[in-house]
């Protein structure tokens, strides 16, 4: 039995508790990508959009749920006041911790107190968007941030980029066992997997078809140990899937994902309020 199979039994066989933490947690939604960069692109229809719509149904989810008190970095009118304010007055800080921190996690690596890990691929971020998600990770620390959900859609590199490509379903991603906040996100990312493999097919790309996929690299998991609280980062499907076709499907289907999502996020928060001691604390 794979690891991920032994994790999906255990979480089958988990009640679910209706009581809730005593205080609220802070949930940040993060829509991946911009308007200026916006990720992939199907027959016109973005994918930073797509993550902006998506992200918002979760924000209303969680924000209707006393027990959480949600933030998000952007919505149609682009980054909250509060981020882009956050970006903007904070740029030589952020570059002195990104640079810093890259710094001591190669020296790690050096050392041999951290192997290398092999990662899925992923295209490069633009230096904007890099300013932004190491600032969104420094933001989240300092802001005492419960858990950091970022919202993607797949695609992989193919020549006709205007036809379906091979691929299809969801994965997880969480933090690779060397960063610092795996312990705590890893649980986080089994919750929200087994609550949307009720409706969902696991990603059929090889390396993703453990559904639930460790990773060292991606900023938003907390690359170059840049993050200590909980982050998970959902790839809901590729693209180009029959299931995102048209307006009317895509509607559809963000409006149970978001729920399903909500669902795997509360279920977790809701067990972890009955342990005596905290998952990965």
């Amino acid at each position: 039995m794979s690891l991920s199979n032994l994790f999906i039994l255990l979480l089958l066989l988990i009640p679910v508790f209706s009581v809730s933490a005593k205080t609220s947690v802070k949930v940040l939604i993060v829509p991946g990508h911009d308007d200026g960069s916006w990720g992939t692109e199907f027959l016109g229809v973005k994918e930073a959009d797509m993550n902006v719509k998506l992200a918002l149904m979760l924000y209303d989810r969680l924000k209707q749920d006393k027990n959480f008190e949600v933030f998000i970095t952007r919505d149609w009118n682009g980054y909250k006041k509060e981020f882009a304010d956050y970006f903007q007055n904070n740029e030589e800080v952020i570059l002195q911790f990104i640079k810093n921190s890259k710094e001591k996690f190669d020296d790690k690596i050096r050392n041999g107190e951290v192997e290398e890990f092999e990662n899925v691929y992923h295209n490069d971020a633009s230096d904007g968007m890099v300013l932004k998600l190491y600032g969104i990770n420094k933001w989240a620390d300092e802001n005492n941030i419960g858990a950091v959900i970022h919202i993607h859609f797949n695609d992989y590199p193919r020549t006709k980029t205007h036809q379906r490509g091979k691929y299809k379903g969801f994965a997880v991603y969480i933090p690779e066992e060397s960063l610092k906040n795996s312990k705590a996100s890893s649980p986080l990312g089994f919750f929200v997997f087994n609550s949307l493999f009720k409706n969902y097919y696991i990603s059929d790309y090889k390396k993703e078809s453990g559904g639930v996929v460790p990773d060292q690299s991606l900023i938003a998991l907390g690359a170059n140990n840049t993050l200590n609280t909980r982050s998970v980062l959902i790839e809901y499907g590729y693209i180009y899937e029959r299931i995102f076709s048209t307006y009317y499907k895509r509607e559809a289907q963000m409006k149970r994902m978001a729920k399903q999502t909500y669902e795997g996020i509360k279920k977790y928060f809701d067990y972890l309020a009955q342990k005596p001691h905290k998952i990965g604390a």
